[in-house]
This record gives structure tokens, C-alpha cells and sequence, in this order.
């Protein structure tokens, strides 16, 4: 994996940290500020007001929901339904996005004195998209008014039967609007559509739907009402948000960054129950990884394994009772989700063991037979994680296939799919997420088509795995202090990545530990300068086996205490030991055969365990490179070099 050193103009730099130390109600110090101005230039944050907003986020700085082409128009429209007792249909998608969103504006609705019903489509016997028969339905039944979240964005034939059965409707999606522009709605609240200057761009759709809400609470409600509400609803979005995985920059920051907050004590026994089956304590906020890895699968899981009606029920429900019964559901579906999503995996490895050749292309397709298609799209993520290249996997059902894709930063998913729009039935989605459906029959001649438009866009280069690191950072200058000051970027996601950092010649001080038997957890200390004590730093840094004596007792006493510095080490920080967890790595660790007394380079960021005993200061390690390896990379490119030259 190539390691990526991210660079920072430094007068910037020195502009910005001067700033950030005058702002009081930062209370940065000198360490806290330089550290933070050069990660904040380093994402593109260089202005004093921007990087305030950015660390300090506050209801204030959300933007006017009448900032979006077509805001007024939807307004006005669901006040007079409200006004009026006049039926209303919410029409959702069955993901996290499409079901908090269906929960966030129903639940406006009824604060402001209507009543909504709603659909959320079953993911195989329904899939993705407006239907005419649920309009003809709700309209059969006298509903006047329907709002599609999450969805929309590309439902021209829904659009026109609504408008012949004298049904309005109100799109509101986030997914980028195909060449043929947007359907004709009464209002279409997108800030993708052409002609929209909304700033935020990357909103998603729960987070469309909460504009919407938050323009009708405007109306309606008192200020101080509002006001709460807004922060109650943050909760929800900023699950969403992070689960939708859109960048986590700008209106999105502040959904994140306040949602996070007010999840630490959820008054929902929905939210409350969800929190206990996935495991995360009460009484302290919570991190946008808890929320990606523990929350949103649960959430999602309702809607690939079985009816996503459940997830709205959970946010609803006051019984705790209930809640807990639903939330136990969603854990249990989840679990379903993994093992189907195991078998679906082992599946595409055998496919690939058997046919090498799949692996040639540039973007990668692969079918089955009856695979779920409710995993089909986590699935193509795990893909692209193994072999770094666009993937889509695809289920075929008869005569019939449905897939899901996913992409790497340099190629534009949605764009490869309107390249060969005529073989779809149906499609849609953003750069790096699509979904679709086919006739099977086409599937090779899909295969064929983009690799085809792959070649022309991508290069060998594109599929080299890559870390982007922002700093050297050797572990003597890892403090509590820098710790606290990158916590102030929380939440960490799309566009505002996790501090990495590479540390060079690190210093292995114990037998790697092999947890669950895929983890690694190691003792490391800082590099020992040869230069100032050469004698010292050979003395505790001998390779030996795991097994001997040969590391002197006091020398590793020296090297794994805290304690003052003594005269073999000029500096005491270079004593410090600190646990780093390796995830997924055990079976590289001792393939490397590393062991006491060698030295490494990592790539790592910085945790916490807050374990009362045993906590404090941890690594994460993102990557690792042995010390011998690199040393012997090196010797065999001089020789090439040397032999180029006879």
C-alpha cells in the first residue's frame, strides 16, 4: 500500500493557528491550535470564520430551508393539506435514509396538527422506486397529497399518473436528476436539480425531508417550539447522515456533530432500545463509527431481510416493551444479513478462484443465482475493499437481474451506467453507489460496455490500494493534549477523514497478541535516536526470539515504564509504550514474522480506551511495514540500479 503525505501551505497555516489561539470561546492553546490549523488547511478549511463554524457548530448555522428551488411551492402546498384534514401519503425507500426520513417528516406533520400515512416499499416483491398501483391506491382512498423521500427523483410515469388521478405531488430526493431533468410535481425539492443554489449540495435524503420539516415547524410553531424540535430531530438525522455516508462537511457537519450529542441521552425507548442491543453505553456522545457500524446495519437490516415498516415503528413507540421487542427484531435480522452476506462472499471468491481472468477487468461485474437482493449492495462494497475497482453484483431471478454497485474515488458510477443506459430497465444513484435492474440475457453485453468505458477513464495506477496520511508523527510527541485537540474534529467521515499519521522506526516491545483470531495487539514504543546515545539503542533494541531472555530486564524495564529518563535515553517520552490494535491484521503480523526488539514503520490514528483500570492513549494501525522488508525492497532496487549501470 502506498503511504500519501498530505501537505499544508504553512503561512496559511501560521495564519490560521494565530486566529484559532485569539478565539476565546475556542480555548485552544498554542499545541491545540497549530495542530488543528494544519489539519483544518489540510480539508480545505483556511478561512477563521469557516474553521470556527466547522469546530463549533450550533442550530444557528443551519442554512434557510427557502434557500432550495421549490421550498415555497411545497410549503405552501402541505399547510393547505393540513389546513384542509386533506389525506397525506409519505413515500419512502426501505434504507436507513428512506425510513428516518419517512420518521422525520411524518413526525412533523403531526406536530403541526396533520396526519400522514405512509409506504415503504418491500425490497424484493416492490423494489426501488415510485409505483403506479400504491398511487392508484392512496388515491382510490382519497388521498390528495403525496411527498416521496428518499425517491423521486427519476419518476416520470409516477409523476403522470398522479397528475391524472388529480393526486399532487411533492418529490423531495437527494439522488442526482438524469439527463431528461426532473418529473413534473407540484414541487421538486432537490439541491442536485439544475437551478437550485442551495449551499448544501450534499444533503441526504432524510436530510431533504428534515428541510422540508423544518420550514413547515418554521411556520407553524413557535419559536421556542421549533427550536427544541429542531435538536430533537438531530438525532435522527445525523443517523441518516452518517449511515448515507455523504460528506460530513458543511449542514451536514452540523447534523452530525448535534445529533451525535443529543444521542448520549435519547428520550425515545425506540432509540434508548437500539442503543442497548447494539451494545453502545449510555451517558456520553457517540462517534460516527458507532453509528456506520452498529446503528445503521441494524436499521438497514429491516429493510434487506424482511419489511423496513419496523424501523419506523421503532422511532414511533412509547412502550418500552415494544421497543425493546423491535430492536431485539432488528439485531436478529441483522445477524441473518451477515450470514447471508458470508455466503454470497465466499461465493464471488470461489468465482474468482475458478475464472482469474474476471479479475482483468477494470470494473468488475459478477452474477449469481438467487442471491439476495438485500445484500447484494453491502456486498459490492466488500468487494471493492478487496480488489480496490468499481464492482457490481448482481442477482439474477429468472429471466430477470437486479444489481447494486459500488466505486473507488477516481470513477464515476452513475456516469459508467447512463454510457449503456438502454440496457436498463431501471437505474439510478450518485458516483460511488448505484443501483439497477436488467434483462439477464444482457448481463455480458453489461460486463463488456463498461469495462470498456473503465479502460478509458482508469488506469493500473487508480486500483494501487493508497493511505492518505497528514502527518510524520513519532510516538514521543503522541500526548493526552494532541489527543483532545483532534477530538475537535469529530465526527469523522466522507470529506473529513480520521487523522492518520505514520511513525517511523517504531519499536515492537512484546510478542504480538492474537485476538479473536483475526486482530493483533501490540506494545510499542518510540525510535531511539542513534545518534545521541547509539550504545543505549542497540542495548534495547535486539531482535531476539519471543521466547528468550536475551532483552536485558532493566533495559525493557527503561523502555516499558514511565518514569523519568535515566542516562542510556535523552528523552523519557521515548519510554512510553502504547497498546495499538491491529484490525484484520493477525494474519499479516505473523506473516511478517516480527518480533521483540524489531523495528517498524506504522500508519496509525489515536483512540481512547476508556476502560477504568487499564485505559488511556491507544493506536489504531492502518498500516505497517517491517523494517527488514523495506530495507531489503531497497537492496534489491540499488542492485537493479547497479546493474542497469554495467
Amino acid at each position: 500500500m502506498r503511504w500519501l503525505l498530505k501537505s499544508a501551505d504553512p503561512t496559511q497555516v501560521d495564519r490560521l493557528a494565530t486566529e484559532l489561539r485569539a478565539n476565546a470561546a475556542l480555548r485552544l492553546n498554542d499545541s491545540q491550535a497549530s495542530t488543528l490549523a494544519g489539519l483544518l488547511v489540510m480539508r480545505g478549511i483556511a478561512d477563521p470564520d469557516t474553521a470556527e463554524r466547522f469546530l463549533a457548530p450550533t442550530l444557528a448555522h443551519l442554512h434557510s430551508p427557502y434557500a432550495m428551488l421549490g421550498m415555497k411551492a411545497a410549503v405552501d402546498r402541505l399547510e393547505a393539506a393540513i389546513a384542509r384534514r386533506e389525506g397525506i401519503l409519505i413515500y419512502g425507500d426501505y434504507d436507513v435514509d428512506g425510513t428516518t426520513a419517512i420518521v422525520i417528516l411524518k413526525t412533523a406533520i403531526e406536530l403541526c396538527g396533520g396526519a400522514a400515512d405512509f409506504h415503504v416499499p418491500h425490497r424484493i416483491r416492490e423494489g426501488y422506486g415510485m409505483k403506479d398501483d400504491v398511487i392508484e391506491r392512496a388515491a382510490a382512498a382519497g388521498v390528495r397529497l403525496i411527498i416521496s423521500v428518499d425517491t423521486g427523483i427519476r419518476a416520470f410515469a409516477a409523476a403522470e399518473t398522479a397528475h391524472r388521478l388529480g393526486v399532487d405531488l411533492i418529490v423531495t430526493d437527494h439522488h442526482l436528476p438524469g439527463q431528461e431533468g426532473v418529473p413534473a410535481a407540484l414541487a421538486v425539492l432537490n439541491p442536485n436539480q439544475p437551478g437550485c443554489d442551495y449551499p448544501c449540495k450534499a444533503l441526504c435524503g432524510a436530510g431533504v425531508a428534515f428541510k422540508l420539516a423544518q420550514a413547515l415547524m418554521e411556520r407553524r410553531l413557535a419559536p421556542a417550539e421549533h427550536t427544541r424540535l429542531l435538536m430533537s430531530f438531530m438525532k435522527v438525522v445525523a443517523i441518516a447522515t452518517i449511515a448515507d455516508a455523504v460528506p460530513l462537511t458543511g449542514e451536514n457537519r452540523v447534523f452530525a456533530k448535534l445529533g451525535l450529542e443529543g444521542l448520549r441521552a435519547p428520550v425515545s425507548p425506540g432509540l434508548r432500545a437500539l442503543l442497548e442491543v447494539a451494545q453502545i453505553p449510555s451517558g456520553r456522545p457517540l462517534t460516527s463509527g458507532e453509528v456506520a457500524f452498529r446503528i445503521a446495519p441494524r436499521l438497514n437490516a429491516a429493510g434487506r431481510m424482511d419489511v423496513a415498516r419496523d424501523v419506523i415503528e421503532l422511532f414511533s413507540v412509547k412502550d418500552p416493551a415494544r421497543a425493546r421487542e423491535l430492536a431485539n427484531r432488528l439485531d436478529q435480522l441483522n445477524a441473518e444479513r451477515q450470514e447471508e452476506e458470508r455466503r454470497i462472499l465466499d461465493a464471488i471468491q470461489q468465482r474468482f478462484e475458478q475464472e482469474p481472468a474476471l479479475l482483468d477487468a477494470y470494473c468488475l461485474v459478477i452474477d449469481g443465482d438467487g442471491w439476495h437482493r438485500g445484500v447484494i449492495g453491502i456486498t459490492a462494497t466488500r468487494v471493492v475493499e478487496r480488489y480496490n475497482r468499481p464492482a457490481l453484483v448482481v442477482s439474477r431471478d429468472g429471466d430477470e437481474a437486479h444489481g447494486s454497485g459500488r466505486s473507488i474515488p477516481a470513477f464515476h458510477l452513475l456516469n459508467a451506467l447512463e454510457s449503456c443506459a438502454p440496457l436498463f430497465t431501471r437505474y439510478g444513484g450518485h458516483a460511488h453507489a448505484v443501483g439497477f435492474a436488467l434483462p439477464a440475457a444482457r448481463l455480458p453485453e453489461l460486463c463488456t460496455s463498461l469495462d470498456i468505458y473503465a479502460r478509458a477513464r482508469l488506469t493500473l495506477a487508480d486500483f494501487e490500494p493508497s493511505l492518505r496520511l497528514d502527518a510524520e508523527l513519532p510516538l514521543d510527541q503522541v500526548t493526552p493534549e494532541l489527543f483532545q485537540a483532534l477530538r475537535r474534529l469529530e465526527p469523522f467521515g466522507m470529506s473529513n477523514p480520521e487523522p492518520a499519521f505514520a511513525a517511523r522506526n517504531v519499536r515492537l516491545m512484546a510478542p504480538p497478541r492474537v485476538m479473536k483470531d483475526k486482530h493483533v495487539k501490540l506494545k510499542l514504543a518510540a525510535a531511539i535516536s542513534l545518534s545521541s546515545n547509539p550504545d543505549a539503542a542497540l542495548a534495547t533494541t535486539p531482535r531476539c526470539d519471543p521466547d528468550s531472555a536475551a532483552l536485558r530486564r532493566s533495559d525493557l524495564r527503561a523502555a516499558t515504564e514511565n518514569r523519568e529518563p535515566g542516562p542510556e535515553n535523552s528523552s523519557w517520552r521515548r519510554n512510553i509504550t502504547f497498546d495499538a490494535l491491529g484490525w484484520h491484521m493477525a494474519e499479516r503480523f505473523a506473516q511478517s514474522q516480527l518480533l521483540p526488539g524489531d523495528t517498524l514503520d506504522i500508519a496509525y490514528s489515536l483512540d481512547h480506551n476508556d476502560h477504568p483500570e487499564y485505559g488511556g492513549l491507544e493506536l489504531s494501525l492502518r498500516d505497517f511495514k517491517s523494517q527488514a522488508k523495506t530495507a531489503e525492497d531497497a537492496g534489491d532496487a540499488e542492485g537493479k540500479r547497479a546493474s542497469a549501470a554495467l
